[in-house]
């Protein structure tokens, strides 16, 4: 059976909602009135935590909205030590930009060691990439985790890339080596680096932050599995070109936005070099002499992206179906839950710029696109229009889901009448909103 449970607190106000990130009582309290999870499904299991850990906070509103609270986290840690797991890690993937050491407050290091005296589970808090860049220096530290404590998956022509794949390069990330992204996708391979850890793993606790997402939508249960991939080489987020050169970068055909990308594809390839600098420069002005939209950009941030769904649904199924020797099973293989921390959630410019949200929820499920498409009708978004909740929903029984809000079951449509009114991702406005919402 399918479930979702959502907590939503009568409450719109910024100043409120942060104070209950300082109160642990009453985040403990707000999280076990949604967390069903019986001691049975945990005692004795080895528990992987994935929260969202994208990049270190730069701005002070970051604290908020931008990763998954550390005291959030803490009081989830504290409700799962109850039911007497045998160990857990606690693990991310940032970008490669993001500093470690910044990531997280001194404190929750200090509470989740103490935790780990006080209930006698070892409780280890890992960064799972490979690839670590110092923008500062401009210098890429390679193998940072040798690469025999991953699983390379090939998902071959069952990936949802396949319908969109070529023999040619045609794959990007904004800010990597094209050429390294060509060895693991193109027509018939498309190989993913995963955590072993995930194998390791019984059951995987998921603690998203909800927020937008410029090139997915928005980012939930089923984007933040995208962090068990240690290395951004394998991660397609676009395809090279305007939708007129057969790509999906952005609308058109336009040579001006097309000798750009050459432009960037240049600087990747000089990344760790005096040469990075000019390439991208150069990239920089050759995108700025078209003022044609402010929405658009090189890295792909709208709602013509039809790459990078499809890069997260592949994660999704090898999450939940993955097997240790890089082949995938017919039937589940770890039980996965979602514990979502949208108490302030981000909305604007996602994942990495956004701007507080004042959505009051903290929802729990046992269905990530159950999970999404919720949380896409609460922030106010047609689910419809979001590639990634759409698709994946497509393999939910919704007549046998269990959907509830406080102490009202409901139907998933019926969110609708809980929404809060959230700004989309730049790329996303004027196509995703429904209604407007008073």
């Amino acid at each position: 059976m399918n479930y979702l449970y959502i907590h939503k607190l009568n409450c719109n106000s910024l100043k409120e909602l942060s104070g209950i990130y300082e109160s642990h009582s009453d985040l403990k309290n707000i999280i076990k009135s949604v967390f069903y999870l019986e001691k049975a499904q945990i005692y004795n299991k080895r528990i992987l935590i994935k929260p969202n850990w994208v990049k270190h906070p730069v701005k002070e509103t970051d604290k908020l909205c931008l990763t998954t609270h550390p005291n959030f986290i803490l009081a989830a840690l504290e409700l799962i030590l109850e039911h007497k797991p045998k160990r857990i890690i606690i693990g991310d993937a940032p970008i490669q930009g993001c500093q470690w050491e910044k990531m997280l407050p001194e404190y929750f290091f200090q509470k989740v060691n103490e935790y780990s005296k006080i209930y006698s589970v070892p409780i280890i808090i890992k960064d799972f990439r490979r690839t670590t860049l110092d923008k500062t220096r401009n210098t890429v530290i390679r193998n940072k985790v040798p690469l025999d404590e991953y699983i390379i998956f090939d998902l071959g022509s069952n990936s949802w890339l396949e319908p969109i794949s070529s023999e040619k390069p045609i794959f990007r990330v904004t800010d990597y080596n094209h050429q390294r992204l060509a060895q693991t996708h193109k027509v018939g391979v498309h190989k993913y680096c995963i955590t072993k850890e995930l194998f390791y793993a019984d059951v995987v606790i998921s603690l998203p932050k909800i927020k937008t997402h410029q090139k997915v939508g928005i980012t939930c249960a089923l984007k933040n599995v995208v962090g068990l991939n240690g290395d951004k080489d394998f991660l397609p987020h676009h395809r090279v070109g305007g939708t007129g050169f057969g790509g999906d970068c952005y609308p058109g055909k336009n040579y001006i936005r097309r000798f750009s990308e050459y432009l960037k594809d240049k600087a990747n390839k000089n990344i760790g070099t005096s040469k990075y600098y000019f390439w991208n420069f150069a990239s920089k002005i050759a995108w700025s002499l078209n003022r044609r939209s402010k929405f658009h950009s090189l890295a792909a941030g709208w709602y013509g992206n039809d790459t990078a769904w499809r890069m997260v649904a592949d994660l999704n199924t090898i999450t939940q179906y993955g097997n240790a020797d890089g082949s995938i099973s017919m039937i589940p293989q770890r039980e996965i839950y979602s514990l979502c921390d949208g108490i302030i959630g981000g909305q604007g410019d996602g994942p990495l710029e956004p701007e507080p949200l004042p959505l009051g929820v903290v929802s729990f499920s046992n269905n990530s696109a159950l999970n999404d498409a919720a949380m896409a009708n609460l922030m106010g978004f047609d689910m419809n229009k979001i590639p990634l909740a759409r698709e994946c929903l497509k393999k939910t029984d919704l007549s046998r889901a269990i959907i509830k809000i406080n102490n009202e079951y409901l139907e998933l449509q019926y969110i609708l009448n809980h929404r809060i009114k959230t700004t989309p991702p730049p790329g996303w406005i004027g196509f995703v909103e429904l209604e407007k919402v008073k």
